[in-house]
């Protein structure tokens, strides 16, 4: 008579088979060598968190040691299954035409991701205009860029509030607008309407005056930038001192207040010179007047006709 089987040494028995299986083993490797990796990865960037204060080179420290651990986290997994790799080579070559086809997109974001950060087509913290969407880079990823949204309800330069993800394919799919790249200075203009019979000299006097104001805060730091461009692209002579020139029409004289200034700082510079030229206008006593729309009505009177009239 035969003795029934024992169900908990069938068990031990199978187990220890499932675990002696070459695959198996790898996986399990694979998997403890996967959290030692990440774990490994949490503790340096905790530890160099800690020790650097500038919030700039903690960021890019940052992602410097998560891209190292993503590359070792792939040699790890090439080394565990190195003998398996050498016969799959077929089968990858066949497959990649449709994981090329299936994950385009992904694809062009990644290569788009590559040829941002050896191509520097922008940095975290620049100020650019990415598919379609103005704002401040804060973040670039594998596969998408992260922008705090500048504009769109919000007039001028201000924040609104969104913070917006654009995938990396869009730098080779469209123009990428850098406002703080090689030059971080941008040119403005004010546009100063004068009513006609205004003193025309003294008008272009206290324009150029106030605009020239500025030239110490700005002006100094782009020329700096512009020589440096130079030797790196090949450029135009510009001015960049500031500039007043005048055009005419029938209803006033417009004069243009052009000057340069810091990306980040056009609106506030903005509002500083219309206040100082608003201001020495109105000390001219009326010589220089700002020009306005104006709308005469004539009204034409009816004399009645005498009642005692033929």
């Amino acid at each position: 008579m035969q003795q029934a089987p024992d169900p908990v040494h069938e068990l031990e028995t199978n187990l220890e088979r499932i675990l002696a299986a070459p695959l198996v083993e790898r996986l399990v490797v694979l998997v403890l060598g996967l959290v030692v990796i990440a774990f490994l990865i949490r503790l340096v960037r905790s530890a160099l968190a800690r020790e650097i204060e500038s919030a700039s080179l903690r960021y890019r420290t940052r992602k410097v040691v998560t891209t190292t651990g993503y590359f070792i986290a792939v040699l790890f997994v090439a080394a565990v299954f190195s003998e398996q790799l050498g016969g799959l080579g077929v089968a990858f070559g066949v497959a990649g035409a449709g994981v090329v086809i299936a994950l385009g997109d992904v694809i062009v974001s990644l290569a788009g991701w590559v040829a941002i950060t050896f191509g520097s087509f922008y940095r975290p913290g620049d100020r650019v205009l990415l598919g379609g969407v103005k704002g401040d880079v804060i973040d670039i990823g594998v596969l998408r860029t992260t922008l705090f949204e500048i504009g769109e309800w919000i007039g001028s330069d201000l924040y609104s509030g969104r913070f917006v993800r654009v995938p990396n394919a869009a730098v080779l799919r469209e123009p990428a607008y850098n406002y703080s790249g090689d030059f971080p200075f941008v040119w403005d203009e004010i546009a100063v309407p004068v009513r006609h019979g205004s003193d025309r000299k003294l008008a272009r006097e206290l324009l150029e005056g106030i605009a020239g104001g500025i030239e110490d805060t700005y002006v100094t730091g782009a020329k700096a930038r512009w020589a440096s461009m130079n030797r790196r692209y090949l450029l135009s002579e510009t001015r960049i001192e500031p500039a007043v020139t005048l055009t005419m029409d029938a209803n006033w004289l417009t004069y243009t207040v052009r000057y340069v200034v810091d990306y980040k700082k056009r609106r506030a510079t903005r509002d500083v010179l219309t206040e100082r030229i608003l201001d020495a206008f109105e000390t001219t006593g009326g010589r220089v007047v700002i020009a306005a729309v104006r709308q005469e009505v004539v009204v034409q009177m009816q004399r009645a006709p005498d009642e005692g009239a033929a």
